[in-house]
């Protein structure tokens, strides 16, 4: 009698936290609590950026987040990066340096008309600091965000509560000092993709002929891509990948994973990590390609096919973190019950 087939690997995609720390750990235990033990305890699980800003516990958020690796530590953990932590990492000097060496201020041009009414920072090492660090360290002029139909927290990015969860005022140059170097590490370490690929077996095939003579080929045998996912007609086996806002449709594909793979900090305004309609559907490229396709960052929950959006919460304190769970397609929430997308 064959042995049992292993169960299919669980996948978890959590979506935007923003400072909620009491959030966090309920969307935590309840994926805990769905999950059969053994494949909550080997998932990968992987995050989708936008830990800091709006919500009050940026500070707890990230020492929850550096504990994982230690209370789980058959999990996978995956750490996006979203447009919020790259600028938070470039007000605290925790950002990559440009590749090419050049100056995080050649960020700037492009978005000097914007200066003066979102009153980018100008305190103490503004002089090299990336644009997005400047914005986010800021004081908008403005006190109203006529898009959300709320108040500005202290910049554009409504980075105040994060300011205030180290112990310091908004747009305060002290805030690098008052961080733990840990969490300086856990920004500036963050990754800007992730993707989970297909793996190409090559078999060698011998034949030995009558005289004894070996003869040998090598040939393309199977395909086995990583992460299951269920359908309509059964569970098939995709590729994924995992970045904040999606990928640009009018950019070629394999230069936006250039920008993401290397994490290019020349770029002022990555679309992949802050675009909104243009990186809402899956790229041409990857149309028929059997791959995932995740994403936060939207303030909404949207699937279509391959296509998921997972940030049911946007960082506001009257809505839930949602996370995702593959194969399944089951969503879990930080609030009671668990959808299924079946």
């Amino acid at each position: 009698m064959s042995a049992p087939s292993a169960p299919p690997r669980t996948v978890i995609c959590v979506g935007d936290v923003h400072g909620h720390i009491t959030k966090l750990e309920s969307l935590w235990s309840n994926l805990q609590s769905a999950l059969p033990a053994g494949a909550f305890a080997t998932a990968l699980v992987i995050f989708l950026g936008d830990y800091n800003d709006r919500g009050p516990h940026t500070r707890g958020v990230l020492d929850f987040l550096l504990a994982l690796p230690r209370r789980h530590p058959a999990q996978r953990l995956v750490f996006l990066c979203g447009n919020h932590d790259l600028a938070f990492a470039a007000f605290v000097g925790a950002l990559p340096p440009p590749p090419d060496g050049s100056p995080f201020s050649a960020t700037w041009e492009e978005y000097l008309h914007n200066e003066e009414h979102e009153g980018w920072f100008r305190g103490p090492g503004y002089e090299d600091m990336h644009v997005q660090g400047r914005r986010w360290g800021g004081v908008i002029k403005e006190r109203w965000n006529p898009k959300k139909g709320l108040p500005y927290r202290g910049s554009i990015y409504d980075a105040q509560p994060t300011f205030e969860s180290y112990g310091v005022a908004h747009g305060s140059p002290d805030l690098a000092m008052a961080m733990p170097e840990e969490h300086k590490r856990f920004l500036r370490d963050l990754v800007w993709i992730h993707e989970e690929v297909g793996i190409i077996f090559i078999v060698r095939i011998v034949s030995l002929h009558a005289k004894g003579i070996a003869s040998s080929v090598f040939r393309l045998h199977a395909w086995q891509e990583n992460v299951p996912i269920d359908t309509d007609e059964g569970q098939i086996i995709c590729n994924l990948i995992a970045v904040h806002a999606g990928l640009e449709k009018s950019i070629d594909l394999n230069e936006q994973l250039r920008v993401l793979r290397t994490r290019d900090t020349r770029v002022p305004k990555v679309p992949m990590l802050s675009g909104r309609q243009d990186v809402w559907n899956t790229p041409k490229d990857l149309t028929g390609k059997r791959t995932i396709v995740v994403s936060g960052h939207h303030g909404q929950l949207h699937i279509d096919g391959l296509r998921f959006i997972i940030d049911e919460g946007g960082g506001y304190e009257d809505k839930p973190i949602a996370a995702i769970v593959f194969p399944s397609k089951t969503l879990i929430r930080s609030t009671e019950g668990t959808t299924s997308q079946d």
